[in-house]
């Protein structure tokens, strides 16, 4: 089978909003696509050999001093190139246009009229609707482009170049509020790039399978199993390329869910992969002892997961190589060079300098959703499958300020009664996430006619497609209800409950 990675699309990020997005609708077009940052030299992207190049939108205004920029060249490749927003405001700037501040910022949904369908709005119609989110726009296309649509406020809001190849929109064709939007990248990537959408799963998997018997050889790996659903799905996936000369290391931190150790080593068990089960609980307690910074708690306990890891590699014996489930979101959350650091994974930002292993990860270009897909074509159980994600710092980033043994034993209470009241209501497969967070906060209660006071409880619950951003669950009030009766009644020490009605961004979906 053809690689699937060699028909590749390269999206540039300029430090836009969606750019993740972007990647989402391009692979859901079938179609493999990164994201490297818009510094990436000339050389090294034409060395990739993309079929097609992606612009993302951005902050930056194109005449400030300190704008993100490329060399001129870039547009004389003959790679077909698609500008959004900042990128489309950079191609006119480049190459011979007008970009100027627009005296009203054009924000939400608008109508788009289409001047010329051209390949970029094949099958679209005269009128439809489009997210817009910029406040420059390009006021004179550059020689060579013609206008091909507009809107009320802004007169070029699509240009292109057929004979070069470059085409830009000023909105967002990415999100859902531009219904037209796949069409539209479809028409980018099938009719311009001549892509046909053949990445599958079962091609991915089938890359990754081979290249990880490239990476690993003949040496032995030793894999950190969480029991979460991505590090499942990377030790199988490793497991299918290099056999037993894989270990999964399964460490229990102390830090974990109510039943996940005993689930996680059945599971395995059933799938007949020989785990190696660490007992660490008072070891990773000891070192959290009295630590409140939440990137202090995740660099320690990354720290410390790899300590464990490397005096297990020394039993097993010449092991190079540790196989990780890092994700997209870990990568871009922990920092990339056009993306801030919102904070550090344990398995990403949270190594230690003097790492010894050669890392694997598999599945470090996949979202989520992708993953429980590629796990589906390994054949993975649905109890892992459907797992819900978990930080791999576990409960200590669910609990605010220090970690002690009372304190987990009150949120491992609470935690259960959250999943097991969401999963009564038949609600558990509707949402992304689930839980409970213990702040470092009490409050004044009273209950039996005495004063209390006690721990206060925050119950989470979120809904999205790949935790690059998330809507709070507008959950039945009789379940919440249900949630925070329980807690009070069965938890000792907690005497408040309240519910989390945050979106992701501003906050993050965990709280640490």
């Amino acid at each position: 089978m053809q690689n699937p990675q060699a028909d590749l699309v390269i999206i540039l990020d300029f430090g836009g909003q969606y750019t993740q997005l972007i990647a989402r609708r391009v692979r859901e077009c079938r179609v493999y696509c990164e994201i490297m940052p818009y510094t990436t030299p000339l050389p090294a992207l034409k060395a990739r050999s993309p079929r097609g190049i992606i612009l993302s939108g951005g902050p930056a205004s194109v005449y400030d001093a300190n704008a993100p920029v490329l060399p001129v060249d870039f547009f004389a490749t003959g790679i077909p190139v698609l500008g959004i927003c900042y990128g489309m405001q950079l191609m006119a700037h480049l190459l011979g246009g007008d970009v100027a501040a627009a005296a009203h910022r054009e924000y939400g949904r608008t109508t788009l009229e289409v001047l010329t369908e051209g390949s970029l709005f094949a099958g679209i119609g005269r009128r439809t609707e489009v997210w817009m989110s910029h406040g420059d726009k390009v006021t004179a296309a550059p020689p060579g482009f013609m206008v091909t649509a507009r809107t009320e406020a802004a007169p070029i809001a699509a240009m292109e170049d057929p004979a070069r190849q470059l085409y830009a929109v000023q909105f967002h064709p990415e999100v859902v509020h531009t219904p037209a939007g796949k069409k539209m990248l479809e028409n980018f990537l099938y009719k311009v790039c001549g892509l046909s959408g053949t990445w599958t799963m079962e091609s991915f998997l089938e890359a990754q399978v081979a290249e990880v018997q490239a990476t690993i050889g003949s040496g032995r790996a030793i894999c950190a199993l969480s029991g979460g659903v991505d590090s499942a799905v990377a030790a199988v996936l490793v497991h299918r390329a290099i056999g037993a000369r894989l270990t999964p290391v399964f460490v229990n931190h102390g830090l974990l869910r109510q039943g996940e150790a005993e689930s996680v080593r059945e599971v395995f068990g059933r799938l007949g992969i020989p785990l190696v089960y660490v007992e660490a609980k008072e070891r990773f307690l000891q070192r959290l002892a009295g630590v409140a910074d939440p990137e202090a708690k995740r660099k320690i306990i990354g720290e410390e997961f790899i300590r464990v890891f490397e005096e297990e590699a020394r039993g097993i014996g010449a092991v190079e190589f540790l196989v990780q489930g890092t994700l997209y979101p870990d990568v871009v959350e922990s920092g990339t060079g056009t993306a801030a650091r919102i904070k550090s994974h344990h398995n990403v930002g949270g190594l230690p300098e003097d790492l010894r292993f050669k890392l694997v990860e598999p599945l470090r270009w996949l979202f989520k959703d992708e993953v429980r897909e590629l796990g589906k074509e390994l054949g993975l159980p649905e109890e892992i499958l459907w797992r819900q994600p978990f930080p791999g710092p576990g409960l200590a980033v669910r609990i605010l300020g220090p970690v002690t043994a009372e304190k987990l034993a009150l949120l491992r209470a609470a935690d259960a009664i959250v999943t097991e009241e969401i999963r009564r209501a038949g609600l558990d497969r509707q949402l992304w996430q689930f839980f409970a967070v213990l702040p470092d906060v009490r409050s004044v209660g009273v209950m039996g006619d005495a004063r209390t006071y006690a721990h206060a409880v925050v119950v989470r619950a979120v809904e999205s497609q790949d935790g690059m951003t998330a809507d709070w669950a507008r959950l039945p009030y009789g379940v919440l209800e249900r949630i925070a009766s329980r807690i009070v009644r069965e938890v000792p020490g907690v005497n408040r409950v309240v519910y989390d009605i945050t979106s992701k961004p501003p906050a993050t979906i965990e709280w640490e």
